[in-house]
């Protein structure tokens, strides 16, 4: 949860190509001061960043193989600090998840992600399911039924919890008009090229 503690809009300026999926100049970041032109990322890994759709199900149709959503770890955790991207406060007890997405066939790890749930938010049915790991969070919100908007919060440069280089993407699930998701998901450079 500590990754994102402070983090909240802090540029005030909007992601790139967060809302257009086009931003002819852009430009994302490292902490690290490291910066690399949208425009040199492959197509694939540009329309990963700005999907609202189900990450699991785009990667299967690109890498052609079924793709296995493998919880790393899953654990409940209270906020010592305000998250305001979902408006988490002090106190407010939250569900932690760390994920691979993994190519059944040949084992890869197409992405990883970190997510931060408002679990007592999230319908009663919905939360079992996601706490007993049954499947993805973007299948599980497409086969429940339920409402949901996506919003991209902050893209950049990072590294996977492997030290590959990656870009992520930082976006947030609405469910009944509330923030209640939030996922940050790392995409490995080389699997992309």
């Amino acid at each position: 949860m500590r990754r994102y503690y402070g983090r909240a809009f802090q540029a005030q300026t909007q992601p790139p190509f967060r809302c257009d999926g086009f931003a002819r100049d852009g430009v994302i970041h490292a902490t690290s001061g490291d910066s690399l032109p949208l425009s040199l990322l492959p197509p694939f890994l540009r329309a990963l960043l700005v999907t609202d759709g189900t990450v699991t199900k785009i990667l299967e149709a690109y890498f052609w193989e079924p793709v296995a959503v493998d919880t790393l770890e899953q654990r409940f955790e209270v906020a010592t600090e305000a998250v305001t991207w979902i408006q988490v406060s002090p106190g407010d007890r939250c569900l932690i998840r760390d994920a691979r997405l993994r190519g059944t066939d040949s084992g890869l790890g197409f992405a990883e992600a970190f997510s931060l749930i408002r679990i007592d938010l999230i319908p009663p049915g919905f939360r079992q399911r996601l706490i007993d790991r049954e499947i993805g969070i973007g299948v599980l919100i497409r086969d429940s039924g339920l409402e949901s908007y996506r919003e991209v919060l902050d893209v950049g440069l990072d590294r996977t919890a492997d030290g590959a280089a990656a870009v992520f993407r930082t976006y947030r699930i609405f469910i009944d008009k509330r923030p209640v998701i939030l996922i940050t998901e790392y995409f490995p450079l080389a699997l992309y090229r």
